[in-house]
Formats: C-alpha cells, structure tokens, sequence
C-alpha cells in the first residue's frame, strides 16, 4: 500500500512538472477581454506565475491599444514616451493580438487613450519566470 501512495506522489509531481513546461496561451482579463474599468493589476495577480514561452492575448475594440513601456517610471507615470505600440484597434478584433513573453524581465503594458492608464486601470506588468524542467 505505501509503494502505491509512493508511485502515485511521483505521478502527481511528473504530472506537475510537466504542466509547467508547456506554454500557456493567456486572454488579458479572460471574458473581461481587454476594456476600460476592469482592474488589470488585480487580474495579473491572480494570473500569476506566468513563464517564458506563454503568450498574451489582447482582445479589444477602439479605442484601445497596447503599449510596452519601457521602464517602471514610464509605467508608474503613464508617460508613453520611449513606449512601443504594439497593437492599435485592428488588431485587437477577433482572435486578438498575441503577445509572447519570450525574455526573463518585467514587461510594462498599457493602454494610452484618454484615462486608461491614468486612472490605474487599463495597465499590469508581468514577470515570466523560467519553465522548471
């Protein structure tokens, strides 16, 4: 009986890992998709972990977009200066715009337009952390 319970640990932590080697397709704010008002900061959180390798669906209409801002300043401030578009309103349509997170870092995003970034909404970092293998 201890030699089952035993097999059956290391089949639960195979399974695990194995889990967390395989990317993960992820919509920014699942149904809530990509809008004004939804809190992005919360949804992060309670996404998280995310890894190198997964990928970030941005679904919306105009006039959003998404930006990857440079540093935590810029995104603290809203500032877009030195920021890269990376999706405008067409490419947010239907299946949305995928973005991979392909580099251990903080990333930055954002939507520039009117109070999105500024009323604190509209705007989450993620950190990937490496697949355990």
């Amino acid at each position: 009986m201890a030699g089952l319970r035993y097999a059956g640990m290391v089949l639960l932590v195979i399974a695990a890992t194995m889990a967390m080697t395989e990317a993960r397709t992820i919509v920014v704010g699942g149904s809530e998709n990509w809008r004004f008002g939804y809190n992005y900061t919360d949804w992060a959180l309670k996404s998280s972990p995310v890894s190198i390798s997964d990928k970030l669906v941005f679904k919306f209409d105009a006039p959003h977009n998404v930006y990857l801002l440079p540093n935590l300043y810029s995104y603290l401030k809203c500032d877009f200066k030195g920021a890269k578009l990376l999706a405008g309103a067409p490419e947010g349509t239907e299946e949305g715009f995928e973005v991979v997170l392909d580099q251990w870092r903080l990333y930055y995003f954002a939507s520039s337009n009117d109070k999105d970034c500024s009323d604190g909404l509209m705007k989450f970092f993620a950190m990937p952390l490496p697949h355990w293998k």
